[in-house]
């Protein structure tokens, strides 16, 4: 396709009578097409960037200083390589990966992705809330007195009101937590141990570690993440192509992301490492006090409430499009709830069930770090479902994966799958007192 998208290109302009403008009109049409397409991989791989994700990675550093960079190295490769396979899915069947484990599989195993998508989505909610609610006790505003109208205000907001006017306060809410690059050099961390740990592998053999690392797969390769960029890529009718472009923005949107993410492990570890696990959302602060001092607390609790609103509408709805496209029923927010009842049931299941979890008093730190573990148990499942679409020849033809990549592919499942067996092995013997 791309090569007669070529020659169709090559014969206007030869059969123009003056070959600049025509290549003229061409670059300005890519440029375009560039603009259009890019988004969906960059917004999905940020996503993991949120209450949760802010949470668990500065808690990495305040617990093991650097010594989680390398496996971090590990899991940056891995993001990339599924949210290209999730993407390269969108862009050859026009179809999301919902609606293509509801035609590739059997119903029961549909259902097991369904259940598991629900599971590890619902998580994510109630720490976006708990992420809401800990960003308010910061500035002195008590949580049950913000949660449960934050709540009625982006299930409003997407229902009823403009989301995409929403979405951009948010996002300039958000780019507080860009902050942390700037953090990290005033903090001046020890290079040497950072460009160390980088390249060397460091593995503790605990469960506190593993937990950890566990918990850092969940937020960074989080399951709803594949589901939203494929759908991206479909909502923006992309064709085989615009491959190339999609492909760009998914690589380095995930290599961006887990840059910000590498930054606030070495941010945090500089200013607070070896102190152990995170206590509070004011502990997790600390880190940003080389950037604004005294009102480290405050640039905190603005970025939390952004990326935590942002990621407690988008979160819900990706989940409601995924169970619509699986169960193939009707599924818009323009719809009323006769025309789309389980679209818009879900999401304002999650919207509610989320609240109402966040007001519960358990420690914020811990829930969020929890509900990320959570998702690193519920990613290996995901994540077979999309290696094996990717694989298929049947669905995707020459685009699939090819005999190389897919043995780096299923590598990088059986390591996510590995880690989770290791802590649910870890956990179960623990009952017993035997670990």
């Amino acid at each position: 396709m791309t090569r007669d998208h070529d020659t169709t290109t090559a014969t206007a302009a030869a059969g123009s009578t003056n070959g600049a403008a025509p290549a003229r009109r061409t670059g300005w049409r890519r440029i375009t097409m560039v603009a259009a397409i890019a988004g969906p991989g960059l917004v999905a791989a940020n996503a993991g960037n949120d209450a949760a994700g802010i949470a668990t990675y500065a808690s990495a550093g305040s617990q093991y200083t650097y010594g989680t960079l390398f496996f971090m190295v590990l899991v940056t490769i891995a993001l990339v390589m599924v949210q290209e396979m999730a993407v390269r899915l969108g862009a050859h069947t026009g179809k999301g990966l919902g609606a293509l484990i509801r035609e590739q599989f059997s119903l029961r195993l549909t259902a097991l992705a369904v259940f598991c998508l629900l599971l590890a989505n619902t998580g994510l909610v109630v720490s976006e809330f708990a992420g809401i609610g800990a960003a308010f006790e910061l500035l002195g505003v008590p949580k049950w007195a913000v949660v449960p109208p934050a709540a009625i205000l982006l299930w409003a907001l997407v229902l009823f009101g403009s989301y995409h006017w929403a979405e951009r306060i948010f996002l300039i809410m958000s780019l507080a937590f860009f902050a942390y690059p700037i953090a990290m050099i005033l903090g001046h961390p020890d290079w040497g141990a950072v460009g160390h740990n980088l390249v060397v592998p460091h593995i503790e053999p605990n469960k506190s570690f593993i937990l950890l690392a566990v918990a850092l797969i969940g937020t960074t390769v989080s399951p709803y993440m594949q589901f939203y960029a494929a759908a991206g890529v479909v909502d923006r009718g992309a064709k085989p192509a615009d491959y190339p472009l999609i492909r760009a923005d998914a690589v380095l949107g995930a290599v961006f992301a887990c840059i910000i993410s590498l930054t606030i492990i070495v941010a945090t570890a500089s200013a607070i490492g070896g102190t152990g696990s995170l206590d509070s959302a004011a502990q997790a602060a600390e880190a940003l006090k080389p950037v604004a001092g005294q009102n480290a607390e405050l640039l905190f609790a603005l970025g939390l409430i952004g990326a935590s609103a942002l990621a407690g509408a988008v979160v819900p709805l990706s989940a409601s499009y995924a169970v619509g496209e699986a169960a193939g029923v009707e599924r818009s927010v323009s719809r009323s709830f006769r025309d789309a009842p389980l679209f818009l049931g879900l999401f304002t299941a999650q919207i509610v069930l989320g609240a109402a979890v966040a007001m519960t008093p358990v420690d914020v730190i811990q829930l969020l770090i929890g509900t990320q573990v959570l998702q690193g148990l519920i990613s290996p499942v995901v994540l077979v479902y999309l290696l094996v679409l990717a694989n298929r020849r049947s669905l995707l033809g020459e685009a699939a994966n090819s005999p190389r990549y897919r043995i780096a592919a299923t590598t990088v499942v059986v390591g996510v799958a590995g880690m989770s067996t290791i802590l649910l092995v870890q956990t179960v013997l623990g009952w017993f007192g035997l670990a």
